[in-house]
């Protein structure tokens, strides 16, 4: 798919699959690399208090914030050019910055779901520019708890969220399961406007989830709220930031 075609399919849909962004080899030492990292820190449990109710039983999520602080490997990830030259595309803007990053990992069997929601509701912005490029390390079917999109939500602009277990839309209006899955395999990187209402279901399968978040923003976007800072953000990985803002 040219970048053309990428572009408005994610301003039509709010959401574009990348197919074989990087190779089956990468995706494999990546998911290893996020797999040591996780054994490195103390175990957390960020599993959304929402999600227990989705679940309907006990679940458990891995996750590390900062995720280019703690192994260099993703620091190279976040400025490669097959991933920042798709983001500028995304935005109409030939400047890529940084907001965070996350490692996610849903474990076997157990892995928590993600109740529907948009990432607006955690951090908004005044342009709304920020997309979230999720790459994924391992398959992710259905069967894993793949990422679940509403097509063409993003164009309703940012919804009332519930603040309480995890600033989600309400569950019964914004049903996962009503929502389309994106299947993908490893090397595939799934990019999402943060206006995009989304989730993910359990992960069933005997293998974990692996993927890495990396939330991106044209630099001219200011946040709204003083909300969500992460160490690194404002990073150029792309271009240069015009407004000279430090």
């Amino acid at each position: 798919m040219s970048d053309s075609s990428m572009a408005r399919f994610y301003r039509d849909n709010g959401y574009v699959l990348v197919k074989g962004l990087l190779s089956k080899a990468e995706a494999r030492a990546y998911r290893e690399e996020c797999h040591a990292v996780l054994a490195r820190l103390r175990h957390t449990e960020a599993t959304w208090g929402s999600a227990r109710e989705l679940a309907g039983r006990v679940t458990e999520l891995r996750h590390c914030h900062d995720a280019q602080f703690h192994s260099a490997a993703f620091a190279r990830l976040m400025v490669d050019p097959r991933f920042t030259d798709v983001a500028a595309a995304l935005m109409g803007s030939e400047n890529v910055q940084l907001h965070h990053t996350k490692i996610f990992v849903k474990p076997a069997e157990k892995g928590s779901p993600f109740p529907m929601h948009q990432d607006a509701a955690h951090f908004p912005h005044t342009r709304h520019t920020l997309g979230a490029a999720i790459f994924h390390f391992d398959d992710a079917p259905e069967e894993k708890g793949c990422v679940r999109v509403v097509p063409g939500s993003h164009r309703a602009g940012p919804l009332p969220h519930i603040e309480e277990g995890g600033w989600h839309l309400p569950l019964d209006s914004w049903p996962l399961e009503a929502a389309v899955p994106v299947e993908a395999e490893a090397g595939d990187v799934l990019f999402l406007s943060y206006l995009t209402v989304h989730g993910s279901g359990v992960n069933r399968a005997a293998e974990a989830r692996t993927t890495l978040l990396i939330q991106f923003r044209d630099p001219e976007d200011r946040p709204a709220d003083d909300v969500h800072r992460s160490r690194g953000q404002g990073m150029m990985l792309r271009g240069v930031d015009p407004t000279g803002d430090r």
